[in-house]
């Protein structure tokens, strides 16, 4: 049988560019990437008409299993408070701006060993949420990266504040790797790739993290911008 090979295409405006956002979106180094440039792109006419490069990123054979985790740089205890108190209230300052009246509880996450980094997660509950959340977590994306702009500049230090409106992002997840799944059988079935709707790059990347380890299939990522989808592709056997 072939040997799996996770790829997918990025547009983008420089090849660094492109390779850091697939990286982001495989939720992998990018030395664990193998690049292929499909276009150069084109600068244009003092700087207008161009067009982007177009890489293809597969991830190498030999960093498909996880790395060993290594020590995380953390804030000290005193900023690690300061981090959580300053995101609270900007959660709560953000929601009352918004007229929506709910809980919020802050705290530290677990590291993820992949990317090594630790999370700050926002857990906001209350009534009827759901305008809070939009269509496919489009209101909750923004409201997240609005508090880490602004948790950032009061701390002077990115962090990676996760926003969650009564357990949306779990049940997420939940359905993404069970539609991974199905749409993985019915690709192996059928001998047919499959392609999904649209998704953001976070949705997107765990249709492909689900589907890492299935030695049936391949996936990609494939269009641009927001109609960006994830294609998933039956592996050829050898006969």
């Amino acid at each position: 049988m072939a040997e799996k090979r996770t790829s997918i295409e990025v547009i983008a405006p420089t090849v660094e560019e492109a390779v850091a956002r697939g990286a982001q979106e495989l939720n992998l180094p990018e030395e664990a990437l193998e690049v292929e440039i499909l276009d150069e792109g084109s600068k244009g006419f003092l700087g207008l008409g161009g067009r982007q490069v177009r890489v293809r990123l597969t991830v190498r054979t030999t960093t498909i299993q996880p790395e060993e985790p290594t020590p995380v740089e953390r804030m000290p205890d005193a900023d690690d408070g300061d981090a959580v108190r300053i995101t609270h209230e900007t959660v709560e300052e953000l929601l009352q701006r918004m007229g929506i009246q709910a809980r919020v509880e802050a705290h530290w996450g677990d590291v993820d060993p992949p990317g090594r980094i630790r999370p700050l997660m926002v857990n906001v509950s209350g009534d009827d949420l759901s305008i809070l959340i939009g269509r496919r977590g489009e209101t909750l994306s923004a409201l997240q990266y609005i508090t880490r702009l602004i948790v950032g500049k009061e701390l002077k230090q990115p962090v990676a504040v996760v926003i969650d409106v009564e357990g949306y992002r779990a049940r997420r997840e939940r359905e993404l790797r069970m539609l991974a799944r199905r749409m993985a059988e019915q690709t192996i079935e059928t001998g047919r790739t499959m392609t999904l709707e649209p998704m953001p790059a976070n949705e997107r990347r765990i249709i492909h993290i689900e589907l890492r380890e299935n030695p049936n299939v391949d996936t990609q990522s494939i269009g641009e911008g927001d109609r960006r989808k994830v294609t998933v592709i039956p592996q050829r056997q050898d006969r």
